[in-house]
């Protein structure tokens, strides 16, 4: 683990999306979107999503949220990277291409901050995407102030999971993102609840998903999974990790265990574990406002807080109150230099 060498040579291109300025970059391990959000003079925090989405798809739930927005775009410029040809209007990447490895992934964010002057970031990934920045971490220790994480991945794929990427993987080669791809995408990302099961229809989040599947490259999409399928186990390498890591996973999540076995294997004194009921992974789409609490009393460890009043004026909604967090969280402790492992559970809104 160490550098990964050479210099970064940027593709001169930029483009106004969706509010933000999207940056074309070639890096040592190949080109890389990155959206970039907010002003520059801020702290930085690096987000990277799962498989088959990009920033839109994955953290538009949270951001588009004016609790969430207000949070982090007011302690943050927000660096979005997409795994490579998951940008919105990629191209497909020619099959001489070679398929990345997780380290190569890892290696790609550090020339990414490179790239932008950045030092030490705050990093939030979603199952893969918090994979490829735990292993980021483990590699550049001293560029990660902290870890948020979303249902991660720790360990290599078990047998059950390597033969169901195995499958996906090759329909996605022969078929494209047909309807059983995207079917077992959506598994992985939401709970049944919201997926629609007996008589109920689907969410509008799922619909929305479901329709920005389509627009994917199913070869870039192929390319990610073979990616992840040859992960290997961070369970050693993340027990020197001195960072504060907060985790949200869904009590539905499909990696419910290896979120758990994450926050074993972490220093107890700087990681907490937020649980969410009723709730599948992908948390950020599907019960956005139960990060808000946790996320804010996680920043207040750094200084990166708002004032009591506008906490109160700008979470009525949250699913998560004062009053069901549990008191290691809220205390001055945990406030401070250290977070306590938590079980939180998330009260359905009727």
């Amino acid at each position: 683990m160490g550098d990964s060498g050479g210099s970064v040579v940027s593709v001169d291109v930029e483009r106004i999306s969706f509010g933000g300025k999207e940056h074309h970059i070639q890096t040592n391990h190949g080109p890389v979107s990155v959206a970039v959000y907010g002003d520059h003079d801020k702290p930085a925090l690096v987000t990277y999503p799962d498989i088959a989405l990009n920033y839109m798809s994955c953290f538009q739930g949270l951001l588009f949220c004016p609790e969430a927005a207000s949070l982090l775009l007011h302690n943050f410029c927000i660096y979005h990277i997409s795994p490579p040809g998951h940008e919105l209007g990629a191209a497909p990447i020619s099959p001489n291409a070679p398929i990345p490895s997780v380290d190569d992934l890892a290696d790609q964010v550090a020339d990414v901050l490179d790239f932008f002057g950045l030092g030490s970031v705050m990093c939030f990934g979603v199952t893969a995407g918090a994979y490829i920045l735990t292993l980021f971490a483990a590699k550049y220790r001293e560029r990660v102030l902290g870890l948020i994480l979303v249902s991660p991945l720790c360990k290599g794929p078990t047998w059950t999971e390597w033969l169901y990427s195995k499958v996906t993987s090759n329909l996605l080669y022969y078929y494209g993102m047909c309807g059983l791809v995207k079917e077992c995408l959506l598994q992985r990302y939401f709970s049944k609840e919201v997926r629609g099961f007996s008589e109920l229809p689907e969410s509008d989040i799922v619909q929305a998903c479901k329709s920005l599947l389509e627009q994917r490259q199913s070869m870039n999409v192929w390319r990610f999974v073979q990616t992840m399928n040859e992960r290997y186990d961070l369970s050693e390498h993340i027990k020197r990790l001195q960072c504060r890591t907060l985790i949200f996973v869904g009590d539905n999540s499909q990696f419910h265990t290896e979120a758990v076995h994450l926050t074993s294997k972490l220093d107890r004194r700087y990681c907490a574990l937020v649980e969410v009921q009723a709730c599948g992974s992908l948390v950020t789409e599907e019960q956005p406002h139960a990060m808000l609490i946790p996320m804010e009393y996680f920043l207040m460890g750094y200084g990166l807080y708002r004032p009591p009043s506008q906490v109160v004026e700008c979470s009525p909604r949250s699913p998560l109150s004062p009053f069901c967090i549990s008191p290691d969280l809220l205390s001055p402790e945990s406030m401070g230099v250290k977070l306590k492992p938590i079980r939180t559970r998330v009260r359905l809104e009727v």
